[in-house]
C-alpha cells in the first residue's frame, strides 16, 4: 500500500521560502512519476510540479522560476522549494504518486500541508 506524508508547510510571508518534502513509502518509488498538488478554498485541485522517473519536470505557469521539484531515490523522498512565495500560494499541498500501468492512471496522495502565505 503506498503511503506519502508530507511536511514543511506553515507560515510565511511574501517573498518568504518554505520547502515541503513527501516521503513515500509501499512502492517502487523509482519508477513513479512525483508530484505536487495543491487545492485552495474553494478551488479545484491543480499542479503544481511534477517529476518523472527520468528527472524530466513540469511546472505550472503560475509558479515557474519560484518553484523547483527534486526527488531522491534512495531516499524515497521528493521535495519542493518554494521561493518568492506570494498570497496566492496559499493552499493545501498535496504530494501525489502517479504510475500508469496497462493505459490505466493510478494515483496515490498524501494528507496534505497546509501553506498559508500572509502578512
Amino acid at each position: 500500500q503506498v503511503q506519502l506524508v508530507e511536511s514543511g508547510g506553515g507560515l510565511v510571508q511574501p517573498g518568504g521560502s518554505l520547502r515541503l518534502s513527501c516521503a513515500a513509502s509501499g512502492l517502487i518509488f523509482s519508477i513513479y512519476t512525483m508530484g505536487w498538488y495543491r487545492q485552495a478554498p474553494g478551488k479545484q485541485r491543480e499542479l503544481v510540479a511534477y517529476i518523472t522517473n527520468g528527472g524530466g519536470t513540469k511546472y505550472a505557469d503560475s509558479v515557474k522560476d519560484r518553484v523547483f521539484i527534486s526527488r531522491d531515490n534512495a531516499e524515497n523522498m521528493v521535495y519542493l522549494q518554494m521561493n518568492s512565495l506570494k498570497l496566492d500560494d496559499t493552499a493545501v499541498y498535496y504530494c501525489n504518486a502517479l504510475r500508469w500501468t496497462q493505459g490505466v492512471r493510478d494515483d496515490s496522495w498524501g494528507q496534505g500541508t497546509q501553506v498559508t502565505v500572509s502578512s
